[in-house]
């Protein structure tokens, strides 16, 4: 295929790959309301609505999320349709057999950070000098906080696959992840930072030590991707 060529392949996959998320974001539309009543449940209250359109894009960002959520799986595979001329047979089959782990751990990142992080983070948040501020979030704020964190907490729980994958490939090893993990530790804090809009320590610490355990987690898993490569070699 020539240059063009290629192009127009990439854009028919993208164009399949906005039509997915729209039809996600459709189901997303579709049942928000039960979404939103989930995702506020911690906080106990209706959520304030400073602005005329605060409500909607609220309940819009929650749609949203619901239909990229369902439209990864064609996303993925429309973005490895476009690579995997351009593999080997055996990269080819590794990387097939890691969509599915790929987005289960996506999944169970999610739930970990709903049932684990997102309790003692309202606790905090709501119990702090509650004798100066009165906790009454607007719904923005709470969304934006929730689904972020949700978000990227899936997006992290992802990576120990990623890197192991990336081992059996051969282009990453143990050992240069062991000889980086000061800049693992400075790239968790600021994650953290990232993914927790807030600048109190005790949340930003609830987020760098799971991303710092998810990156122990793939040292681990490299060591063995390697020791497979070595084993069919």
């Amino acid at each position: 295929m020539g240059f063009f060529d290629h192009l127009e392949e990439l854009r028919n996959r993208l164009f399949i790959a906005v039509v997915a998320l729209v039809i996600g974001t459709s189901v997303g539309v579709a049942i928000a309301t039960p979404v939103l009543e989930f995702l506020i449940a911690p906080y106990g209250n209706r959520l304030q609505t400073l602005g005329p359109t605060e409500g909607v894009v609220a309940y819009f960002r929650v749609a949203l999320m619901v239909g990229g959520a369902l439209a990864i799986p064609m996303i993925t595979y429309q973005l490895l349709a476009f690579i995997l001329p351009a593999l080997t047979r055996r990269e080819t089959r590794i990387l097939l057999a890691s969509i599915f782990p790929v987005t289960l751990l996506f999944i169970i990142g999610v739930g970990f950070a709903w049932f684990i992080l997102v309790p003692p983070a309202f606790n905090f948040l709501q119990g702090f000098q509650t004798d100066v501020f009165n906790p009454e979030w607007t719904a923005s704020e709470y969304l934006g906080f929730v689904t972020a964190l949700l978000f990227w907490m899936g997006v992290a729980f992802e990576t120990p696959l990623v890197f192991f994958v990336l081992s059996i490939l051969g282009t990453v090893t143990a050992r240069t992840l062991i000889r980086n993990w000061r800049i693992a530790v400075v790239a968790s804090a600021m994650a953290a930072a990232v993914i927790t809009p807030t600048v109190d320590p005790v949340n930003m610490a609830l987020v760098m030590g799971p991303l710092l355990a998810l990156y122990l987690l793939s040292i681990v898993l490299v060591y063995f991707g390697a020791r497979y490569n070595r084993a069919e070699a």
